[in-house]
């Protein structure tokens, strides 16, 4: 792709200039910077966001270490391992 230059960017603005007049010109231009401007403010959150994927990927595929704290907790107390299930109590009623 080849490059502009300084005698392109004078052919464009005489072919605006003869195109709008010379009052619009300046409302072109501020509509041209307006809309430059949000389609940078719209790349550079695309690419955040893109960031954003990446971190809560690796996130979420780090493994869960389970320590045995919880194992101990459920295991019965001596005075509930004797007792019948509640089931079995009806049954022998």
């Amino acid at each position: 792709m080849t490059q502009i230059g300084v005698p392109g960017l004078i052919l464009i603005v005489l072919v605006a200039l003869l195109l709008f007049g010379p009052s619009k010109l300046p409302e072109l231009g501020r509509a041209a910077g307006r809309t430059l401007k949000e389609f940078k403010e719209s790349m550079s959150g695309l690419s955040e966001d893109k960031n954003d994927d990446k971190s809560t990927k690796t996130e979420t595929s780090t493994p869960t270490v389970h320590t045995g704290a919880t194992v101990a907790a459920t295991e019965p107390l001596d005075s509930e391992i004797h007792k019948p299930h509640p089931s079995q109590e009806l049954q022998k009623r």
